[in-house]
């Protein structure tokens, strides 16, 4: 028999990890005590929604909540980059510092300190790894060059392209690259050549094309994720659906 491999995927989920994702990881660890083998993190960092990263704390004394996200370089970037091409503006950092006091206790805001990177989604992997997250387990991310030219061909993906100086996420569409302004509204972009290391997933070929390269036993997601999986593409996995946990969209701020 071959040793269990329990994966679960996620965006960067804030830069404090949202509590869904927190009730991923600690559904994978206990799994992982009942039947032993290896936990991956798929992080899925080519994704390109802004919205992915908004951070949700509570004020200390009100309790009312408030939305922190980080300060991008431009436009361009904000609306069409993928997460791992999404520089962090200069004096970001300062300024959330600045005001986590209000949400936070210091040991905390004393780890954010600690990290630094350049863009969005190496600064969230950073924090989780600080905050004790992700000890003894593999990240595996889809923006890396090498996994994307190990994974298997797909007909429904987005690629890595420069518009404007900037690497954007396009959608592939035949005779066009097509970028999402909004509502029915699409940006054409003219083809240009493309291969493996430029391409990643839309969210239909997402199970295909990681199973592809992780070809993990047991997967864990939240039941909203599950409604959308193409099950079918990955028949050989057993879906574990993630533990419950309230305020599950607001930041895990709690130390291990």
């Amino acid at each position: 028999m071959t040793s269990p491999i329990i994966c679960f995927g996620q965006q960067p989920s804030g830069f404090f990890p949202k509590r869904f994702l927190v009730a991923k990881i600690e559904t994978a660890r206990r799994l992982q005590n009942e039947i032993g083998g290896e936990i991956v993190f798929f992080y899925h960092d080519s994704d390109h929604d802004p919205r992915e990263t908004r951070t949700v704390v509570r004020h200390r004394t009100t309790n009312e909540p408030a939305q922190l996200n980080f300060s991008f370089e431009n436009k361009i970037q904000r609306k069409f980059s993928p997460l791992y091409a999404k520089r962090i503006q200069a004096g970001w950092k300062d300024k959330t510092i600045a005001q986590l006091p209000n949400y936070v206790e210091h040991p905390l805001i004393d780890l954010f300190k600690k990290v630094n990177a350049d863009n969005v989604a190496d600064f969230c992997l950073e924090m989780y790894r600080e905050m004790g997250f992700l000890d003894g387990m593999t990240v595996k991310r889809s923006s890396d060059p090498e996994f994307r030219s190990t994974a298997c061909d797909i007909d429904d993906f987005f690629v890595d392209v420069t518009h404007e100086k900037e690497i954007v996420r396009a959608r592939f569409a035949e005779d066009v690259f097509k970028l999402h302004e909004g509502g029915d509204v699409f940006v054409d972009l003219p083809l240009v050549p493309f291969d493996k290391k430029m391409i990643s997933p839309s969210r239909d070929s997402r199970l295909r094309w990681m199973q592809s390269v992780i070809k993990c036993t047991h997967y864990v997601s939240g039941a909203g994720e599950q409604q959308y999986l193409r099950k079918e593409d990955a028949p050989e996995i057993e879906f574990i659906t993630r533990d419950t946990i309230e305020r599950a969209e607001e930041a895990y701020i709690d130390l291990i």
